[in-house]
């Protein structure tokens, strides 16, 4: 089985060979095509793959290409990981935001709606590349903003694009972790968009324990996201978010952290990912113990500004391992092999969410076997989610309008709706910012 990665240059691509290399059951993947626009960055990644597999028998082969055409043909699975306009695209994206006083992280909020003006477009343009060359495919989505992104391929693929997130198998197994139980005894009842969900139920044996844990302090502000949001804020929910809602629940104390902050995520990371890709890319070094204590400090770091804003502290031990690949993985074997499994995935509503109309993506548990992710009808959200829902996916539907028509009016309305942004002053100040950041948007008009 052939996997392309496109973004194959990125620094998370080891993680997801690393599940490769431990998979040994048959119909596996046995050769990995990675595509890049830099062929730098893809040189070093390759490097980093080439000492994971040294010691494997028969490791799937790895090819790298700079050219697209040739990385999609014949594959069975495209995995979509691209970063348009690099980590510098996204401190820009920051830093634009910032001066307003607004939120720039790279999903929520200005920098989100940005970030999917630039990349809207490249994941269409991808998205009806694999329709031509390898119309068989199943193309898997990580590409941020993931929600946004996935169901502006959708209009292409339909079904056959499907987007993941580690962030709900994380709070997921998080969970599970304080309840004491196996998490593949849990089912997580969760349900949102991309960064932008609650679990309103976790069944053991058919049981909701959620009660068990919100009626229990200590147990509650034991993990990460009751760290965040604190016990009374998770009682009044009566549901665990998402922690990219503290980003809504405290977005002044956030914006204040992140303003105070010595340098924002996306300049720390452009800071400390270009010193691994010179290092690694050098004859001799060691990539992949570089990689490794690179990502060891990247994940340690991860929302350090809202933990900071929330006086939540470091992040624990079992949540630094990541994720994201084991659901790639998972989503890979249900389909190649029908080995039936439910797993959080970003794909078209078709009725399953009630307040969505049938092709808004949404986050939600699917059943997955050789025929793709399924849905199942959900129990609606609460008002005040429900409300939250929409409005988000108005603004989506905006960016994706924007992106393709090089419409400034939609991409102005797409800021103006967002809940973070209060002003359409403001909103037109963050159009005019970001066409100055980035000569690609110089096309909205």
């Amino acid at each position: 089985m052939r996997l392309t990665i496109v973004g194959g240059g990125g620094f998370r691509v080891p993680l997801v060979y690393g599940a490769l290399l431990a998979d040994r059951a048959p119909g596996r993947v046995t050769r990995v095509v990675l595509h890049d626009v830099d062929a730098g960055r893809l040189a070093a990644v390759g490097r980093v793959l080439a000492e994971q597999a040294r010691e494997v028998p028969d490791a799937p082969e790895v090819v790298t290409t700079t050219d697209l055409d040739e990385a999609l043909t014949g594959a069975d699975f495209v995995f979509s990981a691209m970063r348009v306009g690099g980590l510098e695209g996204r401190a820009a994206d920051e830093r634009v935001a910032l001066a307003e006083g607004v939120l720039g992280q790279e999903t929520v909020g200005a920098g989100g709606i940005a970030f999917g003006l630039r990349t809207v477009p490249v994941a269409v343009d991808l998205a009806r590349r694999v329709r031509r060359l390898a119309p068989d495919a199943w193309v898997i989505n990580f590409t941020n903003p993931a929600g946004l992104v996935t169901e502006a391929m959708s209009r292409t693929l339909g079904d056959r694009v499907i987007g993941i997130c580690d962030s709900p198998v994380g709070l997921g197994r998080r969970l599970a972790r304080v309840l004491g139980v196996d998490p593949a005894r849990a089912f997580v009842d969760y349900a949102g968009l991309n960064h932008l969900g609650w679990v309103r139920a976790v069944r053991v044996d058919g049981r909701d324990q959620l009660p068990r844990l919100l009626a229990d302090r200590a147990l509650l502000e034991s993990f990460e996201e009751g760290r965040l949001f604190g016990a009374d804020w998770l009682r009044a929910l009566g549901a665990i978010p998402n922690e990219y809602l503290h980003y809504y629940y405290f977005n002044r104390e956030t914006v204040d952290a992140y303003r105070r902050a010595e340098r924002t995520r996306g300049v720390f990371l452009r800071d400390q990912q270009a010193r691994f890709y010179e290092e690694a890319g050098r004859p001799g070094a060691p990539a992949l113990q570089l990689w490794n204590r690179t990502r060891a400090e990247r994940e340690a770091t991860y929302m350090a500004e809202n933990r900071d804003a929330a006086g939540a502290g470091e992040r624990e031990e079992e949540d630094l391992s990541g994720g994201y690949e084991k659901v790639a993985l998972a989503l890979m074997r249900a389909i190649a092999r029908d080995e039936r499994a439910t797993l959080v995935l970003n794909v078209r509503n078709r009725g399953a969410l009630p307040g969505q109309d049938d092709d808004a993506v949404v986050e939600i548990p699917c059943l997955v076997d050789a025929n793709g992710a399924h849905p199942p009808t959900a129990a609606p959200l609460p008002q005040h989610a429900a409300a939250l829902v929409s409005a988000v996916k108005a603004v989506e539907r905006e960016v994706i309008t924007a992106a393709l028509t090089g419409s400034r009016a939609a991409a102005v309305k797409a800021f103006a709706l967002h809940p973070l942004i209060d002003s359409v002053a403001v909103a037109r100040r963050l159009m005019d910012g970001y066409r100055e950041a980035h000569p690609g948007l110089t096309r909205f008009e």
